[in-house]
């Protein structure tokens, strides 16, 4: 019962131990993998087995079944898979509005002069990370098995194809792509930066730029930071930068304005995270006369007086609800600092589901200390460390003394009291005077940066592509970062036509990308691919946002079978 696999392969050498054997007119190829003594016999006898059968056309190849690939692993199998490998259901509707999106910027274009013949290959990894936003655990090769791919006759690529093209790309590439998306963009728009860190999988032995910097989860964790310049009216994506883990701030952030100002931006401002908040940083970006939005994570005092001060005026009102968000915001104008001159916009918002989780977490966090406390209680153990004492008092027996001992803990009601009020609030700061809802959605467009850049989540993280130089991890970032273009003109269509046609839970990306590949081709028995049902309401108006129909899909869907027969005939 050994399957057979339909491409050819070099038969090994005789010296391996391979015989051939003709049985009804088929020539067998055999593989000897033991020699076994026989007492009885007095000699040894080989145990063999088949490992595929040798083509019509060419004496030295053959088709190999499966046992070639246990006995043979490290043999090079060939780059593309015959026909056979690809899916009698094809989920077309993403991959159309996603070509859409591409020649619409003349992506295809571009990468075509600048990396060649394989910038197909390019288009359809940034694809796969769109699409599989979610799904870390798929893999490339999955994805172009049922998908149709901008791949030149629509190859499938192996595993290590795909990697060592990944390995090719260079950085020249991708500031050669850079410059030439940023010479398209209008130069007078206000653009703005956001930053971000991550803890990139760094894994990998000789990836030379990440280094231990300040990581948020993980100690040990290696770090690259990098940050996404966006145009601000176009929510677009302009030109990313990564750095070594350890720069953090001021060094950071006047490279990242020269970069700016070499591409011709002169209107610029900063979306920041909590991590590049301080005093030096936003005196830098006054002096500078640049704008700023930053959120404040951990409630510093000044934020705390704010939202204990505004607490109960706005959560319940209508006014200041921001249905897009399901959040309420409320803007007071403060200064940041004591010694600051200029007032700034605090917007503050609350948000009841993030309420009732905070408050849980703290509820938790304190039975879990209570509990250690109470194991430790009448014992010689001194209690260090882990925030214990800002939670409760510790009363020990004869402190000090060679017979100290530690009785229990007492809460300190008060402080848990002020966290659990200020739970579900978080406040965004903005140097520049708008309403909350604008400042949350300056921000909200960063977190989509955020998103696509999480290294776990794409083709990065799994099982065939550890990545093993620098180079592949600029290559990576470089992908993501066409990925990051492509989706957030996907974002921009499916916001705007919400605003034509009313809110609907299927217009986010994630719910259109669901509904889109739901849109199949199914092989048929004469061998073509045909669409296999009318196209959904749903269907309907989320390809409206791109100024699709439903014809247009039948018709691309047509010229996508007739390119797979094509390429069929000619393989």
């Amino acid at each position: 019962a050994v399957m057979y696999l339909d491409f050819k392969v070099k038969i090994p050498s005789d010296s391996a131990g391979v015989t051939r054997k003709k049985i009804k007119g088929v020539t067998y190829v055999y593989y000897v993998y033991e020699h076994n003594y026989s007492p009885e016999k007095g000699y040894t006898v080989p145990k063999s087995t088949s490992i595929g059968k040798c083509a019509d056309d060419d004496a030295e190849m053959m088709y190999p079944n499966t046992n070639f690939l246990k006995f043979f692993p490290a043999e090079e199998l060939p780059e593309t898979k015959g026909e056979a490998y690809r899916s009698g259901c094809l989920r077309v509707g993403t991959y159309l509005v996603l070509h859409r999106i591409v020649s619409e910027y003349h992506l295809d274009e571009m990468l075509g002069d600048i990396i060649g013949k394989d910038s197909g290959l390019f288009l359809d990894l940034a694809a796969y990370s769109i699409i599989t936003e979610n799904n870390a655990g798929q893999y490339y090769p999955d994805y172009a098995f049922n998908h149709p791919l901008f791949t030149d006759g629509m190859r499938i690529y192996s595993d290590s194809k795909v990697s060592d093209f990944i390995n090719s790309i260079t950085r020249d590439q991708s500031l050669a792509f850079l410059d030439r998306w940023n010479a398209k963009q209008d130069h007078r728009q206000k653009i703005y930066i956001s930053y971000d860190s991550t803890n990139k999988n760094c894994q990998a032995g000789d990836i030379d730029f990440v280094e231990y910097g300040h990581p948020k989860e993980d100690i040990s964790a290696p770090v690259i930071n990098y940050s996404v310049a966006y145009d601000r009216s176009n929510e677009t994506p302009l030109y990313y930068e990564d750095y070594p883990g350890s720069i953090v701030d001021i060094s950071q952030l006047q490279y990242t304005l020269e970069k700016a100002d070499g591409y011709g931006y002169k209107n610029v401002g900063f979306i920041l995270d909590r991590g590049y908040f301080s005093k030096e940083n936003i005196h830098y970006m006054d002096k500078c006369g640049y704008e700023f939005v930053i959120m404040m994570k951990g409630m510093k005092k000044l934020v705390k007086s704010l939202v204990l001060e505004v607490k109960g005026t706005f959560e319940e009102d209508r006014r200041y609800s921001i249905r897009d968000y399901k959040v309420s915001g409320i803007t007071v104008k403060r200064q940041l600092y004591p010694s600051d001159e200029k007032e700034r916009y605090f917007h503050i918002f609350y948000n009841d589901r993030k309420k009732s989780s905070e408050h849980e977490a703290i509820e938790t966090k304190i039975d879990r200390m209570a509990e250690c406390l109470h194991k430790h209680e009448g014992t010689r153990y001194e209690i260090k460390g882990g925030g214990f004492a800002r939670y409760f008092d510790l009363i020990y027996y004869n402190k000090g003394k060679p017979d100290e001992k530690f009785m229990y803990g007492r809460e300190r009601h008060e402080v848990i009291n002020e966290e659990i009020r200020l739970c579900g609030y978080f406040v965004i700061i903005t140097s520049e005077k708008m309403t909350a809802a604008q400042a949350l959605d300056l921000y909200k467009g960063r977190d989509a940066s955020e998103k696509l850049f999480r290294g776990d989540k794409s083709y990065l993280g799994n099982k065939s592509f550890r990545v093993h130089t620098s180079e592949s991890v600029h290559a990576k970032i470089f992908i993501e970062f066409v990925a990051l273009i492509i989706r957030s003109r996907f974002y921009t269509c499916l916001k705007e036509q919400m605003q034509k046609g009313g809110k609907k839970n299927y217009m986010t990306v994630p719910a259109a990308i669901r509904e889109l590949e739901k849109i199949e081709l199914i092989r048929q028995s004469d061998r073509g691919y045909r669409i296999d049902y009318a196209v959904t309401a749903a269907q309907k108006e989320i390809l409206k946002a791109f100024h699709m129909t439903a014809v247009n899909v039948r018709i691309q869907a047509a010229a996508i079978n007739e390119d797979l027969m094509k390429i069929e005939k000619e393989g």
